[in-house]
């Protein structure tokens, strides 16, 4: 499988941009190919960040493009739910599912892949990251060697994502110029020491993972699968401990959530720990779920 690094030109999703990005693809499709208007004139940004929105809206599952003909954006099924229920982005929700899409990209967003799904380490520095980036692409069959600085900018922009400025730097952020990735709310990286710049994986509280966002993940994974062990469940790639950075303990804490809607079972006697599914929903279907759940608050 093709590996992707570097495909944000060093931005990271800032606050509003995807919602600028849906309201755009939403009203004119051909927004970043049109040759009637420049698209830095009609998003408001330059030139690199157009070309860095128009990946993003695509690595997070919002949108995407044909591989041949004219390269216009469409919504994808998960894009379409979240922009008529939560486009200006603040649910906590719709964040896990933008996160959860881009988590498990390995062709389009192979770092982010990488970070959740195989890299071990919970306690790490940019070196770290990088020298396993590297062993791990000469695994790769036919994969050219990646410059060192591709790496290096992918795991900067990785701290950019997930950690709130306020936590880089405290003194330094003005509330005017907040330019924060959302996506530092999820709580999924922590500094462990500045001095070092060492960082950490933090396990998120399991309140703070809707049933239903756990569900779709794991209906996701299933694969039409009505059993899946819990092993499984918290170290196969791209499934909810992975994702999620669960430790054992709190992802059982998210599963009795899911079972208090009725849709799992949690079956551990007699050694067997395995969780039945109890429904035919699919991913979708939990998304659809899950806004219904919200609106009713």
């Amino acid at each position: 499988m093709a590996m992707k690094f570097r495909a944000h030109d060093t931005f990271f999703i800032r606050k509003g941009w995807l919602s600028k990005g849906m309201k755009y693809v939403h009203s004119r499709p051909d927004v970043f190919v049109s040759k009637d208007e420049n698209p830095m004139d009609v998003l408001g940004i330059g030139a690199n960040m157009v070309k860095a929105l128009r990946y993003w809206l695509q690595a997070v599952g919002l949108t995407q493009e044909p591989n041949s003909g004219k390269r216009i954006q469409t919504f994808t099924a998960l894009g379409e739910s979240i922009y008529n229920n939560d486009r200006y982005i603040e649910e906590l929700g719709t964040l896990l599912l933008l996160h959860y899409r881009l988590a498990s990209n390995f062709s389009e967003a192979t770092a982010w892949y990488l970070f959740f799904n195989e890299f071990n380490m919970t306690e790490f520095t940019r070196d770290d990251f990088v020298d396993f980036l590297q062993r791990r692409i000469r695994m790769e069959d036919g994969e050219a060697p990646v410059a060192i600085r591709s790496l290096n900018d992918d795991f900067s922009c990785i701290i950019n994502t997930y950690l709130p400025r306020y936590k880089t730097n405290p003194n330094r952020v003005a509330p005017e110029n907040n330019i924060d990735c959302p996506f530092g709310e999820l709580g999924l990286i922590d500094i462990l020491s500045k001095e070092k710049k060492s960082y950490r994986k933090a396990i998120p509280s399991a309140q703070t993972i809707n049933p239903w966002i756990a569900l779709a993940v794991i209906v996701d994974q299933a694969g039409g699968s009505k059993e899946i062990s819990l092993n499984e469940l918290l170290t196969s790639p791209r499934n909810i401990g992975r994702t999620f950075n669960l430790d054992a303990i709190t992802m059982l804490d998210v599963l009795y959530q899911v079972e208090n809607i009725g849709k799992i079972k949690i079956n551990r006697t007699a050694g067997l720990d395995v969780v039945q599914i109890l429904t035919d929903f699919e991913f979708q279907d939990c998304v659809n779920a899950y806004y219904d759940s919200i609106s009713d608050r």
